[in-house]
């Protein structure tokens, strides 16, 4: 069997921060909002650098982001921002730190209205990608085409994180992707 591209180009041992991200997260479908939220925070965090670094700093994002439990995440106040901006385990962006504290708060608006945030994408689902990027760029901040595809491609709402010869491909659809329903 052939993995997906990117990871056959990695030599042996070169990058196991991507190489474990392809074969247990990338796709796979997720259920708990805090873990939405995060897939979301480092796609946005991403954005202008590479995967690898995301990856590299993760461990760092999930202290500095209170394990990204939503509610805490949408109280920090301008002290919680110059902790974070201060923090050389995480991505000192402003942009992406005010982006990540306002989209908690609206994730927590949206869970009042619809039980989860989970529940709202599935509300949504199907939709193509540019319906997608209008839905998430009216409800959040620092939300591109490339994020918005990346983070519902990552958390099973989109098709394609794997190519269908690849060994995860078939993990994938022994799962409850939601992009099967469609």
């Amino acid at each position: 069997m052939s993995y997906c591209d990117y990871v056959n180009q990695l030599a042996e041992g070169q990058d196991p921060f991507n190489k474990h991200y392809h074969d247990h997260h990338y796709g796979f479908p997720i259920n708990d909002d805090n873990e939405l939220f995060a897939r979301l925070v480092l796609e946005i965090n991403q954005a202008g650098l590479s995967w690898t670094t995301i990856l590299k700093k993760e461990t760092g994002f999930r202290q500095a982001y209170d394990q990204f439990e939503i509610a805490k995440v949408a109280n920090y106040n301008d002290e919680d921002r110059q902790r974070l901006l201060s923090n050389p385990a995480i991505i000192r962006n402003r942009f992406k730190i005010n982006a990540a504290i306002y989209n908690a708060q609206q994730i927590m608006l949206l869970q009042r209205q619809f039980g989860s945030f989970k529940q709202w994408l599935d509300h949504h689902h199907p939709k193509p990608l540019p319906e997608w990027v209008k839905l998430f760029k009216r409800h959040f901040k620092f939300v591109g085409g490339e994020i918005v595809n990346e983070f519902l491609m990552s958390c099973g709402y989109l098709p394609n994180a794997h190519d269908k010869t690849c060994p995860i491909y078939q993990k994938i659809m022994q799962t409850d992707v939601p992009w099967k329903k469609a």
